[in-house]
């Protein structure tokens, strides 16, 4: 479950990084995304897992962080990594192995980057331990609704995510 969290956190920090780049950018080029507390909703189609909603505190290093971290690890794991860019749209697609399985994905990015945006997944699993509750080949969707809300909370730092049940935890201290 928080696997599931943590690889959603990292496409959405990986999508505001790539959105105004062209396709030949590297990871080392990315901007970040604008610095606040961003409100996300997750839903999960073709899987057993209930909607998460969470508002995440981020700045420019927490950004780089992630963009680091998840996206030098994907490269070492995708045999294909292909992005398209067309106005506020960004498109992907992805072949990537983990373990013994390989997932392929299709992401549709759409927004604007420092507001609002929406990301859509479809994946698919082959080989190795399924998903609980997935058949093999079978597709997943995942929809990512995020909204920026203005400065982070007193209380808050750099990394901070609060999930909707009050639980809170930082992506910096959990690397």
């Amino acid at each position: 479950h928080r696997q599931s969290i943590m690889t959603a956190l990292a496409l959405a920090t990986s999508v505001f990084a790539t959105a105004a780049l062209p396709t030949t950018a590297s990871a080392a080029e990315m901007p970040t995304r604008k610095s606040g507390l961003w409100d996300m909703k997750m839903t999960f189609e073709g899987r057993k897992l209930p909607p998460q909603a969470m508002q995440h505190c981020v700045d420019a290093k927490t950004d780089k962080l992630m963009n680091a971290q998840y996206g030098g690890m994907s490269k070492e794991a995708c045999s294909k990594q292909d992005m398209q860019v067309s106005g506020n749209t960004i498109t992907m697609d992805s072949v990537c192995k983990f373990g013994e399985g390989t997932t392929t994905s299709h992401s549709v990015i759409t927004g604007s980057f420092d507001q609002a945006y929406t990301v859509k997944v479809t994946s698919t699993r082959e080989g190795g331990p399924q998903r609980p509750g997935v058949a093999a080949g079978q597709p997943t969707q995942m929809t990512i609704e995020a909204k920026w809300l203005g400065p982070c909370k007193a209380d808050q730092k750099p990394g901070d995510i609060v999930m909707a049940n009050g639980m809170k935890m930082n992506v910096l201290e959990m690397q």
